[in-house]
């Protein structure tokens, strides 16, 4: 029988190398943002505490020019430094947060006092190697306090490196102090001891324990409808709705998803 050498395989071809994505220019970016505003929308915002100024554009437009854009750090850096409410939450979306330093997250932080943009500062903050420190620096800071609490719910639930005992810590300074704290601070210190609860079993126990003992917290949203939630029953109808989805805790669940700065 005669021997059948080893033929050479075919391989494909490869394909051409993806251009690299076109920079949009900030101008033409302050012009659709300008452009996307609604007067509808700006009343909205404007009860939420966003002061001009601002186009008022819908999250929906920021999430679909964040997809054109990608991430573009200087972009992000020449938005932010507009002061434009929207430039600043389109920012926070297109940011490298691996490309900020400290300084930068608490510049950022000190910059807005709207809790819709500083949800977001704590959402990059998180994607940074800087959050335990940003977290205790601005927990320590009372301008900055709200945002710390912003950042300690965003670390419960996406950050795995720091100790479950930081947290429990946290927890005793919500129970100690929410009720007492200035309003700006008790929405995000409840939202904090959910998101701690969602953490894992332990602080799930030790967070709804917590809750039980704090009782309402009275937060006035002012002519807005937001409604301030009983943590309690939200920390057991969220372990309810991951765990049925197979996550072994609601922050598993919230650490497979896209972040939250970019996906709202």
């Amino acid at each position: 029988m005669q021997e059948v050498k080893n033929m050479p395989t075919k391989t494909k071809a490869a394909g051409k190398p993806k251009a690299p994505r076109a920079r949009m220019p900030l101008g033409d970016v302050m012009t659709e943002l300008e452009a996307a505003g609604s007067e509808q929308t700006r009343k909205t915002y404007a009860r939420h505490g966003a002061q001009q100024p601002m186009f008022g554009v819908s999250f929906a437009t920021l999430k679909t020019l964040y997809k054109r854009i990608g991430v573009d750090h200087e972009l992000a850096s020449a938005l932010w430094e507009t002061s434009n409410f929207d430039a600043r939450n389109l920012a926070v979306k297109v940011v490298d947060p691996s490309r900020l330093s400290e300084a930068d997250l608490d510049s950022w932080a000190r910059a807005s006092r709207v809790q819709m943009v500083l949800g977001y500062v704590a959402h990059v903050t998180v994607e940074t190697p800087y959050a335990l420190g940003r977290a205790t620096a601005w927990l320590a800071t009372p301008s900055e306090r709200a945002v710390g609490w912003m950042l300690v719910g965003a670390m419960a639930l996406r950050d795995e490196t720091t100790p479950d005992a930081w947290f429990a810590d946290r927890l005793g300074e919500i129970e100690s102090s929410v009720h007492s704290a200035p309003n700006a601070e008790r929405g995000p210190m409840n939202h904090a001891l959910i998101a701690i609860g969602s953490r894992n079993a332990p602080l799930r126990e030790l967070a709804s324990a917590a809750a039980k003992r704090i009782g309402p917290v009275e937060v006035d949203h002012g002519d807005t409808a937001c409604e301030t939630i009983d943590p309690g029953p939200r920390i057991e109808k969220t372990w309810a709705h991951s765990t049925s989805k197979g996550f072994a805790s609601p922050a598993a669940h919230e650490r497979s998803r896209e972040s939250m700065r970019t996906r709202c």
